[in-house]
């Protein structure tokens, strides 16, 4: 069991509210986590064939066994149990009553939302965090980190990368993928996903893709969209509040996990990795996922953003705290130079009311202070990768 950030918000949230969902990609140790934090609740797993049809035939039935409440594992397999929790915690009136876990998002939001709306907490749990494997004294290199991946099984079983997301990405399309839509060719949509992981950390452009899958850009969207509610991709919306008409308003494409990336890319070792061309790209998708991680372990909205004008102008991560836009540049050179800098003081002369100090993460293992009204420039080694507070 790794010491996951999420574990103190889910006991707070299971103080305040009479359901708990945690949602989150398939292995990114949902149940461990709700099985660790409540050891003394009954755990039906709704993957089971047979445990699925008992809930079923005779939902109200099946729920009386659980007169305190229950882990209820990938619940988005039996929708219906929702409207039947529903009645339950509302007659009961008691908090932290059950635990659902899910995986895919787009069906359970909706779901949710329909039944369980002010009844319950969401919290979303991906892999492993350069934080979360500092605690557990797993130390690595950036590069062996990217090719890794996050995955608790990866460290827990000493799995190796390849294979495993081999196995991942095979089990995804034939399990979840056949839930979720109807794909007559499967390869096309497994072209599409290679794709797609070429285009890591760039503006997403649909007809693009398209073109080179053969297949329609409605068809795309669909697709991404699906990637995006089965938590394999997230999209960074581009900030473009009051700065005019003049900006990119696409948002680019990260992956939730680097090691998956990887292997769709045909990564298989670090050498192979420090020569593709690439590598700058992936350090940044390896950057901004962590950046989402730091805010959805501790139950934060993200407020994460990037900025780009049709000049080319462009600032690599904007997170809005407050009324301010703090400016984040990702660099994977590990020796710093001072153009590296230019997006952020540009941003900051177009808007300097609402612009804080800025950051530059890189990949070298030198740190530097410049103009601190200015920036203070945090290098990747020391500040993310060995980080060991919560901070």
């Amino acid at each position: 069991m790794y010491k996951r950030t999420l574990d103190t918000e889910i006991q707070k949230l299971a103080n305040d509210y009479p359901v708990v969902t945690i949602i989150g990609p398939r292995q990114s140790g949902k149940t461990t986590l709700a099985k660790a934090l409540f050891p003394d609740k009954p755990y039906v797993n709704l993957e089971a064939p047979d445990t699925r049809e008992k809930a079923q035939l005779d939902p109200r039935a099946f729920l009386n066994q659980f007169h305190t409440g229950a882990i209820l594992d990938e619940i988005q397999r039996a929708p219906w149990l929702l409207s039947y929790i529903q009645v339950i915690v509302d007659q009961i009136g008691k908090n932290g009553l059950f635990i659902l876990t899910g995986s895919h998002q787009l069906e359970l939001n909706q779901a949710i939302t329909q039944s369980l709306a002010g009844r319950t907490a969401l919290c979303t749990l991906l892999p492993l965090s350069l934080d979360e494997l500092s605690q557990a004294k797993l130390h690595f290199s950036i590069d062996e980190y990217i090719l890794k991946g996050g995955y608790p099984r990866l460290f827990k079983d000493h799995l190796e990368p390849t294979v495993f997301y081999r196995n991942y990405f095979q089990t995804y399309v034939e399990r979840d993928l056949r839930q979720l839509i109807m794909v007559k060719d499967l390869s096309s949509f497994e072209k599409f996903v290679k794709l797609l992981a070429g285009r890591t950390a760039q503006i997403l452009n649909h007809e693009s893709l398209s073109n080179e899958v053969g297949v329609s850009s409605h068809t795309i969207k669909h697709w991404i969209s699906i990637l995006e509610a089965s938590f394999i991709v997230t999209r960074l919306q581009p900030y473009y509040e009051n700065f005019g008409k003049r900006l990119i308003k696409s948002p680019k494409i990260y992956f939730n996990d680097t090691g998956f990336l990887c292997y769709l890319l045909g990564i298989e070792t670090i050498t192979h990795l420090s020569r593709d061309p690439l590598r700058g790209n992936i350090f940044e998708n390896l950057a901004v996922i962590e950046c989402f991680k730091a805010r959805l372990h501790r139950n934060l909205e993200p407020k994460l953003y990037f900025f780009r004008d049709t000049q080319g102008h462009e600032v690599d991560l904007l997170y809005e705290e407050a009324r301010l836009l703090i400016p984040i540049e990702i660099k994977a050179s590990s020796t710093f130079h001072g153009d590296f800098l230019g997006g952020i003081v540009y941003f900051r002369k177009i808007d300097p009311q609402k612009t804080s100090q800025g950051y530059l993460i890189y990949s070298g293992e030198e740190g530097y202070l410049k103009d601190t009204t200015l920036l203070n420039i945090l290098q990747a080694k020391k500040a993310v990768v060995e980080k060991k507070s919560g901070d």
